[in-house]
């Protein structure tokens, strides 16, 4: 995760600029998330600099919104106004809290990026309840245009960690492999394919 965190440490400032141009999809995705997050108890993954979970903290009954990053947190804290929104430096592989602590999990555009996103299934398995359900849209590179392909050449050139690139297809064939049930799925359109995933946990 250190390189991960490098580059967003360095790119925090540019965070919400770069995000803006995706903003119609983005306040699609608020849509799809704030009936599933209503009175529930949170835990959104990756948060970056807040901008999902200040979006949806109106519906939920509280959400825990973490980052490996303490630029980025420290970002998301400064104009925080909500009281059921907290903020804190964590590592989604392993997280402090209890097993089946949580009713949503949210990690947003962040399994493609990180090593071993199998590895954060599974610790977001423990802290989800049972009857919890996971939101997990990931911008699924391999389906991108011309374009795209371009964007993401320079963006990893600029050190931008992209370790899986999944079509939509692949992506939740990945989810499901790894002990997850697909409940619903959407492709946003975006600067690169989004696609947008609920799962519950599969049977054992």
């Amino acid at each position: 995760m250190d390189g991960n965190k490098s580059f967003w440490d360095r790119n925090t400032k540019h965070y919400d600029r770069f995000m803006r141009k995706d903003a119609a999809a983005y306040m699609r995705m608020y849509a799809l998330l704030r009936p599933v997050v209503k009175a529930k108890t949170v835990l959104e993954l990756a948060t970056g600099t807040g901008l999902i979970a200040k979006h949806i903290v109106n519906a939920a009954a509280h959400i825990e919104a973490t980052d490996t990053s303490a630029k980025m947190i420290a970002e998301a804290k400064r104009d925080n106004r909500s009281a059921k929104l907290h903020f804190s430096v964590q590592d989604m592989f392993c997280l402090p809290y209890a097993d089946k602590s949580f009713d949503v999990v949210i990690v947003s555009n962040a399994l493609h990026i990180v090593l071993q996103p199998e590895k954060a299934l599974a610790e977001i398995r423990r802290v989800l309840k049972d009857d919890g359900l996971l939101i997990a849209p990931t911008f699924t590179h391999a389906e991108n245009s011309f374009s795209g392909r371009v964007k993401a050449f320079f963006m990893k050139l600029a050190g931008l960690p992209l370790h899986s690139r999944w079509t939509s297809g692949e992506y939740l064939n990945f989810l499901r492999q790894n002990g997850w049930t697909v409940r619903k799925s959407a492709v946003l359109k975006a600067s690169f394919p989004l696609t947008y995933a609920e799962c519950v946990k599969s049977e054992v």
